[in-house]
């Protein structure tokens, strides 16, 4: 596992915070934006569409490295 620093996103126009947590963390699954949305208080208020100039917090996550899969059958 490796760990993602605490560092703060600033959003231009049009950003989207999907687009922004997937830019930032790889992919926006295992709760990834739920954890940026509680490190930002009222964040989820602000709509879909950020405006420009709001400032995002970006936790440290841990992130896992990407297993190997098993072929079962075949």
């Amino acid at each position: 596992m490796t760990a993602v620093s605490d560092l703060y996103f600033v959003s231009s126009e049009g950003d989207v915070l999907d687009q922004v947590v997937a830019a930032q963390y790889g992919d926006t699954l295992g709760g990834k934006v739920e954890a940026v949305l509680a490190a930002n208080p009222g964040l989820g208020a602000l709509g879909a569409v950020l405006d420009p100039g709001v400032r995002i917090r970006l936790p440290d996550l841990e992130t896992s490295e990407p297993s190997e899969t098993a072929q079962l059958w075949g």
